[in-house]
């Protein structure tokens, strides 16, 4: 050990820098690993500090179904035959547009006359449940009918979302 010290003496001092062995190399390592765990550490600690006292007297967000102000709500029963008059490949992409223009009528939600200004346009949004409905059984197989409940908001924005119980 003495003479390999002196060996790294001689090679620092001319400049060459020395190789640790195995050992040195892990101890190193783990110096370094614990230097950074104590720094995460003391930053967890800060952190901690500013956040509020405790997570019972917060109440988590009610969801968002409840936040929306429902307005109008209504079930349809739509009838989807008409999509099994277009080519098989492309029936289930007719059935969705079906379902679309059928709430937009029913719901009147159609665009706003020339007379007549508006801000923002009123959205129509299918939930993914009733998507996935559709294309249950492929693109080929969408179903006969299918029963929705349309629900419209203070904004005039209308969701669509699968009738409870289907």
């Amino acid at each position: 050990m003495e003479e390999e010290s002196e060996e790294e003496k001689q090679k620092a001092e001319e400049g060459e820098q020395a190789e640790p062995t195995e050992e040195e190399a892990a101890e190193i390592e783990t110096a370094e690993t614990l230097e950074k765990e104590e720094e995460a550490a003391e930053e967890k600690v800060e952190v901690e500090e500013e956040l509020p006292p405790t997570e019972e007297e917060v109440k988590p967000p009610p969801p968002k179904e409840m936040e929306e102000e429902i307005v109008e709500e209504r079930t349809y029963t739509i009838p989807l035959s008409k999509a099994y008059i277009t080519p098989p490949n492309k029936r289930a992409p007719k059935a969705m547009r079906i379902i679309k223009d059928f709430v937009k009528r029913h719901m009147k939600l159609e665009a706003p006359t020339e007379g007549e200004e508006e801000e923002e346009p009123r959205k129509l949004i299918v939930s993914n449940t009733v998507n996935e409905r559709v294309w249950r059984r492929g693109i080929e197989k969408p179903p006969r009918k299918i029963r929705v409940r349309a629900a419209k908001d203070k904004d005039g924005n209308v969701t669509v979302y699968l009738a409870e119980g289907d």
